[in-house]
């Protein structure tokens, strides 16, 4: 009987012991706990092999490639941009981030003119098209993937941007390119050291949601920048403030009273 034992005993580790050989060690998780003593719990995190680290590294720099996430411009919104630069139907308007086309088919329904959208998503500029071709408006506008950072903007006559701000000073040198009276649109966000022509501000109907549009005309009226007093120096040696105070992004600071309506500003 005792033999019967031992030998059902050996079997069982031999069985054990050959499994545990076969199986591979799982990777132990990833833990951002450094100090054994420390009163908060470790943070863990599951094991990344290399092939889902490069996948990831190569989903964020598709992403990267994009300067702005995708936020469409109210209907009534696009209707006051065109309407403030005044589309012509001689025109020629180049929208830069085109999104799903709105801008572009809109001026071509509206006004008659040719438009042209750019954007560097691909997933928009299919968009645009659909938009482009369900409005019959395909002999008056064209669609076309680039990086708008690169374009040649001399031939067009309007401008219509929905970018941040430090996108819209990038876009100043290509910008200058334009024929003397081309008009500059831009929902919501300035250009930082060109004076506006104008400001409207207005409540969108569809998101309820205030909104601004900023009108240039080329040439570009670049902001002069304010000079250091003389005594400024020595105002703040002896700790007593300057007055005039420090101009904050080149934007000159003036109290306005709150619109309570749609109404027009000029700087």
């Amino acid at each position: 009987m005792k033999k019967v034992v031992s030998l059902m005993l050996m079997l069982a580790c031999s069985v054990f012991f050959a499994g545990c050989h076969e199986r591979e060690p799982e990777p132990a998780p990833v833990s951002l706990q450094d100090d054994e003593n420390s009163s908060y719990p470790a943070l863990e995190f599951p094991y990344w092999d290399v092939n889902s680290l490069l996948e990831l590294s190569q989903e964020v720099e598709e992403a990267n490639e994009l300067d702005v996430m995708y936020v469409p411009t109210p209907q009534d919104v696009v209707d006051k941009m065109l309407e403030l630069v005044k589309v012509q139907k001689d025109d020629l308007v180049y929208d830069l981030g085109c999104g799903d086309g709105r801008i572009v088919v809109t001026a071509a329904k509206r006004y008659g003119c040719r438009a042209v959208g750019y954007d560097i998503d691909p997933e928009r500029v299919k968009e645009s098209l659909e938009n482009v071709e369900k409005n019959n408006v395909g002999h008056l506008v064209r669609i076309e993937q680039k990086d708008i950072f690169t374009l040649d903007l001399s031939d067009a006559n309007v401008i219509t941007l929905y970018l941040l701000p430090s996108l819209n000073v990038k876009l100043i040198p290509q910008l200058e390119k334009l024929k003397p009276g081309s008009r500059i649109v831009s929902h919501d966000f300035r250009m930082r050291g060109v004076k506006p022509d104008k400001v409207v501000k207005l409540t969108s109907s569809e998101d309820k949601a205030r909104h601004k549009i900023f009108l240039w005309t080329s040439p570009l009226k670049k902001r002069k920048k304010r000079k250091a007093r003389a005594d400024a120096g020595s105002r703040e040696e002896i700790g007593i403030p300057n007055p005039s105070g420090p101009d904050i992004d080149g934007i000159e600071v003036r109290n306005k009273p709150a619109l309570e309506h749609s109404e027009e500003s000029h700087f």
